[in-house]
């Protein structure tokens, strides 16, 4: 076997099912010198599993599991023994997480045969997570859309005719013209968080079409509500000076799966002497390390954060001085939390008042305290207060001013950057459609949606009230365009399909909003099949329709200048950082965005907003029928729904033993989660580390990964939260039933 054989057999064996969970090899897991993060096998002649001797110079810690790259160490033994040059590209991930990762993409004669990260994005620490490491699989699956397509079926069937990019954009630029206006809906929300692949030709297509408008508020809106309100979107701490706290809260976040290179910092933090408190209703892994951990039910983090404010004022605990220099609406703030003493709080989130008060005093005692707030907390009816209220305990307790010390929540505000002055359109005064909605929208509207666009979005496996999302994408007289990488859930609901290109296959431009850099990157491959970037078809699309003007900016040139400026760092080396600096710190020299710079602790607008008031608090939707909360959050197989296609197997629904146990279910039982919206049935895993009351289900499933083909959306209202309109995910109340028993129960 030639060894450029044996590297294409390698590359396949790497990306194939058999390791679809994982493509690490633990080589001596107990070996000296080998840490949990970031650590390297001193001893060189280790013996890998299989027995074959391991260069211990290419083998390196992979994530925050004890593990060795497989991939990059074959690879590159390979290399070293054969004399091929696999060529080597930088790149940058865009996908929907905090950490924009910078990658190594290695390719051989054109085709991606490994993906590692690198240390040009600091944060990176050249390891990724294995979804990305595992991204090969997704550029060539067998899902890869690969050429224009026209239905052929039923819609819901994702039976195409292959058609040309021609024939395929005159029909969609034909129905747009007979359509127009408000009858068309673009669709789409983090697929790409890349500044090129929305936001750009497309916004000047639809917005020139008069089109609907979209408010893109599935997930991360009543968290930027309050946190403009309260500071402006001020910078938050960056996670690497995490390391420098004494105390680090995680409130909502779950970092060993999604942003997981928090993960070392706050090993090496602990390591140094730093507590650690999870506030979560699962027990994750970093609950189990944590010192305190609060189990709440979910959508009480608002009443436990008052509790919390109320007990530092009422303790002397509060920062008066720091809070007259550089905050109002305090007494409103102290108004609203009063209520809520440690014991009526710990009644309604079902944890104990003492946790709380330790809690409480800890976060008083300890600096730098630094609280990474997630987004799960904002994620049902009370959720912008909720949010409000966590950013509002670094002002009360005057943990700012110190490196390692406040709060991080999205960093998207270091930047400001837009594409707005070369779209060269503004946008117009028509309707806007909340994406929490669809369903609603595309059956009820006036007047009616004749035309959804729906590209870097999947909106039958993301959004809320699944079954009247599928309704409404049926709904006859609906023309449905997805511009799409891979055969997803919504694509097979479509009546034209458009292929996509990945990130690997076109420039990006992607700034992190948890990571403090803004990346550039090329292509590294050519376009798979026929696909093409998202930037390259609106601008044709704009042509086709006539919208398009003599002589303004199209290239992906042209919008990446007027979206960053010049800048000669980022041409150079593909990475810059924000005028804050790469790593600052509040109330130093990151300040409030508020036009006084101020905090303010109780924004106006934002009480008016709330239908409690801000900081009130809406009581539990369970009922007698339907007891158990169902919470969806992130998982390690997916970003939100991207990768979906490639978790084939079915998914459990987690729920406490307790709550089995009253309703006569046994592991690995086939059960029926259901409330007055729908029902799913899957197969059913009991887990102690989940809160008694509360079941799960994760975040970005697909039709195949249940036994019926809907998830947790279907049992999801479209309610909305009391700020910006987001969704109530974690509001979701069911039942659970074991049914008939299936003879190979699956264990």
């Amino acid at each position: 076997m030639s060894a450029r054989t044996l590297l294409a057999w390698a590359a396949a064996w790497l990306a194939s099912p058999t390791l679809a969970h994982s493509q690490e090899i633990l080589v001596g897991p107990r070996a000296r010198g080998m840490g949990g993060f970031g650590g390297r096998a001193r001893s060189r002649g280790m013996r890998a599993k299989s027995g074959y001797p391991v260069d211990s110079d290419l083998v390196h810690s992979s994530s925050h599991l004890r593990g060795f790259r497989l991939e990059k160490c074959f690879l590159a033994l390979l290399k070293k023994g054969s004399g091929l040059t696999v060529e080597t590209h930088p790149s940058v991930c865009p996908l929907d997480c905090p950490d924009a990762c910078s990658l190594e993409v290695n390719v051989d004669h054109g085709r991606v045969t490994g993906i590692d990260g690198s240390r040009r994005n600091p944060l990176t620490q050249a390891f990724i997570c294995a979804k990305v490491r595992r991204y090969a699989r997704h550029v060539y699956g067998s899902e890869r859309l690969l050429h224009p397509g026209v239905r052929r079926g039923k819609k819901g069937e994702g039976e195409f005719s292959s058609v040309s990019w021609d024939e395929a954009l005159n029909l969609v630029a034909e129905r747009m013209r007979r359509s127009a206006g408000e009858a068309i809906l673009p669709f789409s929300y983090g697929g790409s968080n890349g500044f090129l692949s929305q936001d750009t030709t497309d916004a000047r297509l639809f917005r020139r079409l008069g089109a609907s408008r979209l408010a893109r508020t599935v997930c991360a809106a009543p968290s930027s509500r309050a946190a403009v309100g309260l500071y402006g979107k001020m910078p938050g701490v960056v996670l690497t000076d995490y390391v420098h706290a004494r105390l680090i809260v995680v409130w909502g976040a779950n970092p060993a799966v999604s942003g997981i290179h928090l993960m070392p910092i706050i090993q090496q933090a602990r390591a140094r002497g730093a507590s650690l408190a999870v506030v979560d209703p699962r027990r994750t892994k970093l609950a189990q390390q944590a010192d305190l951990h609060l189990a709440l039910r979910p959508g009480t983090d608002v009443v436990v954060a008052l509790a919390v404010i109320r007990w530092l004022f009422a303790e002397g605990a509060a920062d008066l001085k720091f809070l007259a220099a550089h905050a109002d609406g305090v007494e409103r703030l102290r108004e609203r939390a009063q209520p809520w003493t440690l014991k009526r709080a710990a009644e309604v989130a079902d944890v104990r008042p003492g946790d709380i008060e330790a809690f409480a005093r800890r976060y008083a005692e300890t600096t730098p305290a630094v609280i990474r707030s997630g987004w799960g907390l904002e994620r049902n009816r009370n959720g912008g207060s909720a949010v409000a209220a966590v950013l509002a305990l670094p002002a009360v307790a005057g943990k700012f001013g110190v490196r390692g010390g406040g709060y991080t929540m999205s960093q998207s505000g270091a930047w400001n950057l837009n594409a707005e002055a070369v779209i060269g359109e503004p946008e117009p005064p028509t309707r806007v459609i909340n994406m929490n909605r669809l369903g609603r929208g595309l059956r009820t509207a006036k007047p009616p949606i004749e035309l959804l666009f729906v590209y870097n979005a999947n909106p039958l496996a993301t959004l809320p009230d699944q079954e009247n999302v599928r309704a409404g994408l049926l709904r006859e007289g609906l023309f449905t365009v997805v511009f799409e990488q891979v055969m997803t859930d919504t694509a097979r609901y479509a009546d034209v399909v458009l292929p996509a290109a990945t990130f690997l296959e076109r420039a990006e431009l992607c700034a992190g909003y948890g990571a403090m850099v803004l990346q550039a990157s090329d292509a590294v491959i050519a376009p798979v099949g026929e696909s093409r970037s998202n930037h390259e078809v609106f601008a044709e699309l704009c042509r086709r329709t006539g919208v398009a003007r003599p002589g303004e900016p199209e290239s992906e040139e042209a919008f990446a200048r007027a979206i960053v400026g010049d800048r000669e760092e980022l041409r150079a080396g593909g990475i810059t950082y924000p005028t804050v600096g790469p790593d600052p710190i509040q109330f130093v020299n990151s300040f409030p965005l508020t036009p006084d710079r101020k905090i303010h602790l109780f924004p106006e607008d934002l009480d008016r907003e709330s239908p409690q008031g801000l900081y009130g608090y809406r009581e539990d939707p369970a009922s007698e029928p339907y007891p158990l909360a169902l919470i969806s959050p992130a998982s390690d197989r997916t970003i939100s729904s991207t990768l979906g296609q490639l978790r084939r197997e079915h998914v459990k629904l987690e729920i406490h033993p307790v709550d089995a146990a009253s309703r006569g279910i046994r592991d690995g039982d086939r059960v029926r989660v259901f409330n007055a919206q729908g029902e799913v049935h899957c197969f059913c895993r009991i887990n102690a580390d989940l809160r008694p009351g509360v079941a799960y289900l994760p975040k970005g499933l697909w039709s195949h990964n249940t036994l019926n083909g809907t998830t947790a959306n279907a049992l999801v209202p479209d309610a909305l939260t009391d700020l910006g309109g987001g969704a109530c995910f974690n509001d979701a109340r069911v039942q659970v039933v074991a049914t008939a028993l299936d003879p190979d129960r699956r264990m």
